[in-house]
């Protein structure tokens, strides 16, 4: 999840009957979609043995402080580890992790009817474990945007407003939402909301 610490683990096995010494090599960048690189964000190196079909964890943890300040709004980070079998085998092994966002909740009232006033809540939330400020809302419903200006944020905070309108026409509406602020943009959540005749 975005704004927490990523813990990965590496599991090597050993399929045969010899002992085996493995040189492994682990790097991680944030990344675009295109999977071009960023920043290389993690860069280790150990070493494991193996004996005769024998399997081992090895444990990569990635701070937030390592990655947050260079995740693009794609929020994704590769992560390659190149194993190399002493006078033997090399593998790669390659993860591109994608950070979810749990930071929109949007709540509609049981029945939404036209010319009839709704009132909407939505929760947004800080996930850093540091604060954040500048924070804004984008609403988009019915073609038109309403940009709502909101108070700061406490690490790990979660807050929340209530936004009013009064549907004009029957039908499946959608509802999107923006939020923003000066450690991290575009966070997004939507919802349809199916509005009945009067």
């Amino acid at each position: 999840v975005f704004g927490k610490d990523i813990n990965l683990i590496l599991v090597l096995n050993n399929l045969s009957s010899d002992r085996k010494s493995v040189k492994v090599y682990m790097s991680a960048s944030t990344i675009l979609y295109t999977r071009r690189a960023v920043e290389e964000i993690l860069k280790a190196a150990t070493s494991v043995e193996l004996g005769p079909r024998q399997g081992k964890h090895i444990r990569v943890k990635i701070p937030y402080t390592h990655y947050g300040r260079y995740l693009t709004t794609d929020k994704r980070i590769q992560v390659t580890a190149l194993c190399e079998v002493m006078h033997g085998l090399k593998l790669l092994v390659e993860k591109t992790i994608i950070l979810e966002d749990t930071n929109i909740i949007i709540k509609l009232p049981r029945r939404v009817v036209v010319n009839r006033a709704v009132s909407l809540e939505i929760s947004y939330a800080n996930p850093l474990p540091e604060p954040v400020s500048r924070c804004v809302l984008l609403v988009t419903l019915m073609n038109q945007q309403v940009k709502i200006n909101l108070a700061r944020l406490a690490p790990r905070e979660r807050s929340k407003i209530y936004f009013e309108f009064t549907p004009r026409r029957a039908g499946p509406l959608q509802l999107q939402v923006d939020f923003s602020c000066d450690k991290f943009s575009h966070v997004k959540g939507f919802v349809t909301i199916a509005v009945a005749p009067a």
